[in-house]
């Protein structure tokens, strides 16, 4: 495990050369600061909406690659006053899906911090966060010795087909996408690194339910207090050192844990499954998931009649969706 953490790195290192300076403003970086880094590829919709939230949660300073956008995203972080970027035309596929732009940044700018990994379409929810933010939760992890913070990826989805909603910039895409599944979900923890698998839920009903080995994998450690020693391999689903996995135990579990809204099935999923099917650009072998990208080509109603109108955390924390220190 050692030595395959030095090769993550030492790819992480080689990548830099991918990567071009668009708006640098690490020097504006306090040392109390929470980051967050993040890959992103047209977004002008969600980018709004996401950067106001982790604003409001406490994040001081972003670290964006922008992946050659063409739709204004990538003019719209360089303009913001708390963000730095860079961009790269390199493929996001063999770079690990951005792991290893990502962790060249949490290198050169992230040792020491509490460091957010999150997509655009994902929102962190934590017990206690309307009372202290991310600063909040920081302080409560510094002071029970505990140096990452694991979440459960819980879809969101709309009543009715994905293209007979709406949303606008910069709205609450909440506003839209207001229901998810309360379960089954099933939690195994794999070896030699030790990290958690977690699947179930919406995604595996619908697209996978004939071959549910494939189907998502739906946790996450994306809240690290950053070593420059460290290195996600899967994501944001499992690091090294391996003992940074046992920190987040699932649903139902005993850790402290928070919830990451994803939020994926805005209405412009449609639109956007058919260039990202194109594109081959995710998951290790694309062609084995063309099946899930016609399906959602073809507007699918995901809503059945278990699924749970959306509440909040409390609502979350009684399901055992997330738990409190």
């Amino acid at each position: 495990m050692r030595w395959k953490r030095r090769r993550l790195l030492w790819r992480s290192f080689r990548s830099r050369h991918h990567l071009s300076v668009v708006a640098d403003r690490t020097a504006q970086i306090q040392n109390t600061d929470v980051l967050a880094v993040l890959v992103q590829r047209n977004e002008a919709t969600r980018l709004p909406y996401f950067l106001d939230y982790y604003r409001q949660l406490g994040v001081g300073h972003f670290l964006a690659v922008d992946n050659g956008s063409d739709d204004g995203s990538d003019s719209f972080l360089a303009d913001q006053p708390d963000a730095s970027l860079w961009q790269t035309h390199a493929s996001y596929h063999n770079s690990r899906f951005g792991l290893d732009w990502m962790t060249w940044l949490q290198i050169r700018y992230a040792h020491g911090h509490w460091c957010l990994m999150v997509d655009v379409d994902e929102l962190l929810r934590f017990p206690g966060q309307q009372a202290g933010g991310l600063p909040g939760l920081t302080a409560r992890l510094d002071r029970h010795g505990r140096r990452a913070y694991g979440a459960l990826m819980l879809d969101l989805f709309p009543k009715g087909p994905l293209d007979q909603h709406s949303y606008s910039k910069g709205q609450d895409p909440l506003e839209v996408l207001n229901w998810f599944d309360p379960g089954p979900y099933r939690a195994t923890r794999q070896y030699p690194m030790g990290n958690l698998w977690v699947q179930g839920g919406i995604r595996e009903r619908v697209f996978f339910a004939d071959n549910p080995t494939r189907s998502p994998t739906l946790n996450k450690l994306p809240l690290i207090k950053w070593d420059r020693r460290y290195a996600y391999v899967n994501s944001t689903h499992s690091l090294l050192p391996p003992g940074l996995n046992g920190l987040y135990d699932g649903p139902g579990g005993q850790s402290p844990a928070g919830t990451l809204l994803h939020t994926k099935f805005l209405p412009e999923i449609v639109s956007k499954s058919g260039i990202e099917k194109e594109r081959a650009q995710h998951f290790h072998t694309p062609s084995d998931f063309d099946h899930y990208y016609d399906h959602l080509t073809g507007a699918p109603d995901l809503w059945h009649d278990r699924a749970l109108r959306y509440e909040g955390e409390e609502q979350l924390i009684a399901l055992g969706l997330m738990r409190d220190f």
